[in-house]
């Protein structure tokens, strides 16, 4: 009962798109924009008090000064706050409150995230809790290990990061990492390869640059683009090469099953359910989980975020950025190509971003940068921060050289596929 039960309502919450007042979403959404828009007067106010809290946490846990990437987090954390303030309470430079720098920061990214990740941590414990991750995570071990060299539980993170949210996946990933159930290797994997935009997000790029009506192969492409990208890159450095160890140095590794599949998986199933704690107090636990994760987010995620606008807005840096990736847009024969590589490059600031840039671009322009937008996965104005506010212990120089890795093959996949399709 216990996983049938809650295993249903969490997979009814975070899979199943279900329309409410014409618009098309899974339950999770529905309830964030219920709350954003019923209470819009007070979820700003909700958001300063939480990056006000997520700034002081890592003073009083006293992880600030554990390393120099902590150490410039918490200082940047703090500047979230003034930034916060200053958005909230209307005062500061006439710049922050261009349409696309402050204001797009705080209601697109700060805002859904403050609310989204709480309240999913409260459904993931009915997600993961009572047995489905064990379930599925047997029926997908042929599939998962050869390809993507991580767990067939890992499938869940995958599926949950597209139809549900980066944060919710990486959520999900954490809890898992920290249960021993995956390696540094395979958590770093999954964080990097999964971890992508939701399809909402996808739905917004889409709009921005006119293709909605090629929706369905603007999705099925990207889905399968980003998954190749990520088996090809877990073969390569630096991902080939991390640590195979486990939190705290002690491992549940997945039992590779060779026969009798259906009743291993559901025997895992039923093992886990049993263990399992009280409704009550899983909830409980997992919503510490959120709040924390929140705190250590959304002041990243403004204060950073700021910064690579500020960078793309003011300076020629994503220009420079550009030359590494001309090569590629002009071998592959992008249309206008240094546009291409200017768009791939500036998407390591914000994903968004780079749809904005080719918005009056020729189709093919528009189709390879929005399936990149996706692909390419890692971005500083909210999934670096998130990646980095997890236990995963993975550095800065290494998450931009995946970023590297994946954008560069993402433009050699994806434009073959766009010529043929469009």
């Amino acid at each position: 009962m216990k996983f049938f039960l809650f295993s249903m309502i969490g997979i009814f919450t975070f899979f199943v798109p279900i329309t409410i007042n014409g618009t098309s979403s899974i339950p999770l959404d529905h309830i964030v924009t219920y709350i954003q828009t019923t209470f819009a007067a007070l979820v700003p106010y909700y958001a300063l008090l939480i990056i006000i809290l997520g700034a002081i946490y890592p003073f009083v846990n006293r992880l600030w000064n554990k390393d120099k990437v902590n150490i410039v987090l918490s200082l940047f954390k703090i500047i979230g706050v003034a930034v916060a303030a200053m958005l909230i309470f209307n005062f500061g430079p006439s710049w922050l409150f261009n349409a696309n720098m402050g204001p797009f920061l705080f209601e697109k990214l700060v805002i859904p995230v403050g609310l989204l990740v709480p309240i999913g941590a409260v459904f993931l414990s009915l997600l993961v809790g009572y047995g489905l991750l064990e379930f599925i995570g047997v029926l997908l071990q042929p599939v998962m290990r050869p390809i993507w060299k991580t767990p067939g539980r890992s499938a869940i993170d995958a599926v949950a990061s597209f139809v549900g949210s980066y944060s919710i996946g990486l959520l999900i990933t954490n809890r898992v990492f920290k249960e021993g159930k995956y390696s540094v290797k395979e958590a770093t994997i999954i964080a990097t390869g999964f971890s992508t935009v939701s399809a909402t997000f996808m739905i917004v790029v889409a709009k921005t640059l006119g293709i909605m009506e090629i929706w369905n192969t603007y999705f099925w492409v990207t889905l399968f683009v980003t998954f190749l990208v990520t088996a090809i890159t877990v073969r390569i450095w630096p991902l080939n090469k991390i640590s195979d160890e486990y939190f705290d140095g002690v491992g549940q590794p997945e039992q590779v099953i060779k026969k009798n599949r259906l009743k291993a998986a559901w025997s895992q199933a039923m093992e886990t359910a049993e263990r399992s704690p009280s409704l009550v107090k899983n909830i409980r636990m997992n919503l510490k989980d959120g709040l924390i994760m929140t705190m250590a987010i959304l002041p990243s995620i403004l204060s950073v975020g700021l910064f690579g606008l500020v960078l793309a807005e003011f300076t020629p840096f994503f220009d420079i950025l550009g030359y590494i990736f001309y090569p590629f847009t002009w071998i592959m024969q992008v249309p206008e190509p240094m546009l291409a590589a200017k768009a791939s490059a500036i998407e390591i600031a914000e994903m968004f971003l780079p749809a904005l840039l080719v918005a009056n671009a020729p189709l093919i322009t528009k189709f390879v940068i929005a399936t990149l937008s996706v692909s390419a996965i890692l971005f500083f104005s909210a999934l670096i921060p998130c990646i980095l506010s997890t236990d995963i212990p993975v550095s800065i120089p290494k998450l931009i050289v995946i970023w590297i890795e994946r954008t560069i093959l993402t433009i050699i996949i994806v434009t073959p596929i766009a010529y043929l399709l469009l």
